[in-house]
């Protein structure tokens, strides 16, 4: 497994050209009580419209927050957007608590668990019956899994001398097929995020209930994986029996948007027996092996904004990628908002690291030898002496850590150079020391806290919750920013409004046009 990298001629001589690596972050969370249960109250009035919301909506579940960030050109601006839109959420949760763990808090019946409601618009009773349908083909429990997603994207002035570099043409094109270069490397060496940020390494029992699992048992309330890291990642994660059987391509635009294609236009036996319509009531928006686009459990996405009533695939196709969505990082619950500068950086260096890395084609053989070395991680990360598999043979987890993590360290030098300190090599550091000692990993820092407390990961997740609503109760808003939240929340509603009062078409009708590929 090529993991050497020589950092390019064009960088060493301008190393200026990565000023401004654009990042975004959503995070989810699910609302709970004070209890620890799921919230059953509606999203709350105050928060401003779910469906219309810049910053503010809801994910599975109408108790699944997400906050979501706008493009920054630097990390620690991005998360202090992130810390507001934390501020203004505390302000108007009452007695509610964010939790801060990926795996869910005390949970009653799958039914129990509500949907999220957008309101009676077209558009928004769509994004209810995806929700419906998440629920009747995987199950409501699955859906209340929480993660940070990180969208990356290169600046504007990096594109021309790299594509030149390359002896390729600059454009939209080049642009793509590198994105695409880069999620195949991601792929390749994802596990690593998972080894260093996993933080689900045990769970709470009501999660599994009478579900069959591999998993021990830590106390009377609490199943874990001594050398776990991120079960959210793992079987009882994002996993479906259906979605395994297939292969996306990452070679290119082409090959992943015709098999993309075939997943959301293939009926699937198991869903048509679920029906659509059934006495009048949505259970699911088709019978595809893929209701939308969104539903496919990848730990990365090429990803393009998308116009009204466009599909993600069709924007892809017509305008290329823009920027990868990551999708494998847990909620850190010892931080406030589950993500921090030092995480944020090492990622950008990761992303830039398997951009430029030689990315041969994947293969469907190759995917599964990345879904064992995935899960291999997720169960025993911390297992001394781990191997892992390469289409080449076995090889272990640290020497591939360490081969992976040298590669990255001319990349942090030359970003402290950019940006004059030495915080890209700081956060690199931070990762080595996990290597040379796992204790350090969020996952076993979590083991440690409920062993010496003697406490079930109920108990650790609502103490480190109750701990950041007192962060936030001590850091409000002040009242400008609060008024500008206030404004955007009243802005939301208004736009909900609208949308509603513009349909002119029943459901029916918009659903066939909605699913459609134009």
């Amino acid at each position: 497994m090529e993991s050497a990298l020589t950092l390019p001629e064009f960088l060493a001589r301008d190393p200026r050209l990565l000023q401004g690596l654009c990042c975004g972050i959503e995070k989810e969370s699910l609302r709970v009580t004070t209890e620890g249960v799921l919230s059953e109250r509606p999203h709350p009035p105050a928060l401003g419209s779910a469906l219309t919301h810049p910053n503010i909506t809801t994910d599975f579940s109408e108790a699944q927050l997400e906050l979501i960030t706008r493009v920054h050109a630097d990390p620690d601006s991005a998360l202090d957007e992130l810390l507001d839109v934390h501020r203004f959420v505390y302000q108007n949760l009452d007695d509610e608590l964010l939790w801060a763990g990926s795996m869910p808090c005390i949970l009653g019946n799958d039914a129990d668990i509500p949907v999220g409601r957008y309101g009676t618009s077209n558009i928004a009773s769509a994004k209810t019956v995806y929700r419906l349908g998440l629920g009747n083909r995987y199950g409501r429990l699955m859906q209340t899994i929480s993660g940070i997603h990180y969208n990356f994207s290169l600046p504007e002035i990096f594109w021309v001398p790299f594509a030149e570099s390359r002896g390729a043409k600059p454009g939209q094109n080049f642009q793509t097929d590198s994105y695409f270069g880069l999620i195949r490397n991601f792929r390749r060496h994802s596990w690593l995020l998972i080894y260093l940020f996993g933080a689900s390494p045990a769970i709470c029992r009501s999660f599994v209930k009478d579900q069959p699992h591999r998993l021990e048992t830590f106390d009377e309330g609490s199943l874990y994986l001594p050398h776990g890291t991120s079960l959210r990642m793992g079987r009882l994660g994002y996993q479906s029996d259906a979605q395994s059987e297939l292969h996306i391509s990452y070679n290119c635009l082409d090959e992943y948007a015709d098999s993309m294609h075939e997943a959301l236009t293939r009926s699937y036996p198991a869903y048509e027996k679920i029906g659509v319509k059934v006495d009048g009531e949505y259970r699911q928006l088709n019978t595809h092996l893929l209701q939308i686009e969104n539903e496919f459990y990848g730990t990365i996405r090429p990803k393009r904004p998308i116009r009204s009533g466009e599909r993600p695939l069709t924007a892809l196709r017509s305008r290329g990628v823009e920027y990868v969505e990551v999708r494998c990082l847990d909620l850190n619950p010892f931080l406030p908002v589950g993500i921090d500068g030092v995480e944020a950086r090492f990622v950008n260096l990761f992303l830039l690291y398997c951009l430029l890395l030689n990315s041969p084609d994947d293969s469907r053989e190759e995917s599964a030898v990345m879904a064992d070395n995935q899960l291999a991680v997720v169960e025993r990360g911390r297992e001394q002496g781990l191997m892992l598999r390469t289409l080449d043979g076995e090889i272990s987890m640290r020497s591939w850590a360490d081969a992976v993590l040298d590669g990255i360290r001319p990349l942090a030098a030359l970003l402290d150079e950019v940006y004059g300190d030495d915080q890209y090599t700081y956060s690199l550091d931070q990762q080595v020391a996990k290597l040379t000692n796992p204790d350090l990993t969020p996952s076993a820092r979590m083991l440690d806290i409920m062993r010496s407390q003697r406490i079930p990961y109920f108990r650790f997740v609502m103490n480190q919750s109750i701990a950041h609503k007192g962060y936030f109760d001590e850091h409000p808003l002040r009242d400008r920013a609060l008024a500008d939240y206030q404004r955007l929340a009243s802005e939301s509603i208004t736009r909900q409004q609208e949308v509603e009062a513009a349909d002119d078409v029943d459901f029916d009708t918009f659903l066939e046009s909605y699913l459609a590929f134009k």
